[in-house]
């Protein structure tokens, strides 16, 4: 009866998606702090949010590798628990801070992943495939969101487990893209100009 009334209690219940309280350019943070939208905290846990949409996207254009897809929606899952996190600062934020397992199981996906596909030996273009294009997109925006956060640390304490999962989770993508590049087979290889002969 207890876990009935926890259970409920937990649930989140969203009753109005216009509430107008953002319409002179603020926002609030945890526990009703309010500060501009262009506030570097508000920037951070804002562009964590665009990776998750665009990574959104990549699954809908992945959806016949469902094992992916899968991976992906745990890490959209993981981006809003860490847009949580930066979102309630100080200490009554604390039960929200993420905490190592995220790292840990998206680093054992990483190198699954990776050790799945044939070794590359220059740089590799953003492109491919549309899914492949795309998760470049969402690479190239989680690395956004981790410069946000860095700048964000420099002025406030940071949990330091979000940068670091931004940071695996940049490699991650681009190791996505390569599987959907038909498992590295459709990768698009930089290739240095040739040297002007003297």
């Amino acid at each position: 009866m207890n876990e009935n009334r926890e259970e409920k209690s937990e649930r989140v219940r969203l009753t109005r998606v216009v509430t107008r309280g953002g319409d002179k350019g603020e926002t609030s943070l945890g526990r009703g702090v309010r500060v501009s939208k262009n506030d570097k905290r508000v920037e951070a846990y804002g562009t964590i949010d665009e990776a998750s949409a665009q990574i959104g996207l990549v699954r809908a254009l992945a959806s016949e590798d469902a094992e992916l897809c899968q991976m992906l929606r745990n890490v959209q899952i993981d981006l809003f628990n860490l847009a949580a996190d930066l979102h309630m600062p100080g200490k009554h934020g604390e039960h929200l801070r993420v905490g190592e397992e995220p790292l840990q199981r998206l680093e054992a996906e990483l190198e699954a992943m990776n050790a799945a596909l044939p070794r590359i030996t220059n740089f590799v273009l953003a492109g491919g495939t549309v899914a492949a294009a795309h998760t470049h997109v969402a690479r190239t925006t989680i690395r956004r969101a981790e410069r946000r956060v860095v700048a964000l640390s420099l002025e406030e304490e940071v949990n330091p487990n979000v940068l670091t999962y931004l940071n695996r989770l940049a490699d991650f993508m681009f190791i996505a893209s390569r599987r959907l590049n038909d498992n590295g087979a459709a990768d698009d290889v930089w290739a240095p100009r040739a040297k002007k002969s003297a």
